[in-house]
């Protein structure tokens, strides 16, 4: 079954999650300290941060890093696996890797 966009934002949604899913290309493989320092250089901040919310927040900065939004909203999900966009009459979840997973839980 196809989905047909409802809202205008909802033809947004694509061009959205393909710039959040590049910007995340850049440091879904990396590990260790290789990931800390590419968020760090990216967001021009300490790296990794004290706290998991602190972790959370700057992986979501460099995930949208200079992507217009477009009325979506991104939060990194309570479990740490994926990045929800939501904002329109439906939601996507994109995938983050296990790196990213460690990274966060500290």
């Amino acid at each position: 079954m196809a989905l047909h966009p409802k809202t205008t934002a909802d033809l947004r949604l694509a061009p959205v999650a393909a710039e959040i899913d590049l910007n995340l290309q850049y440091i879904r493989n990396k590990s260790g300290h290789d990931l800390a320092a590419e968020v760090g250089l990216q967001l021009n901040q300490e790296s990794p941060a004290a706290t998991r919310d602190a972790r959370a927040a700057q992986i979501l900065g460099v995930a949208v890093r200079d992507v217009n939004l477009h009325g979506w909203s991104a939060e990194i999900t309570d479990d740490d696996s994926r990045l929800h966009l939501s904002g329109g009459s439906v939601t996507l979840d994109v995938g983050l890797s296990t790196d990213i997973l460690r990274y966060i839980a500290g």
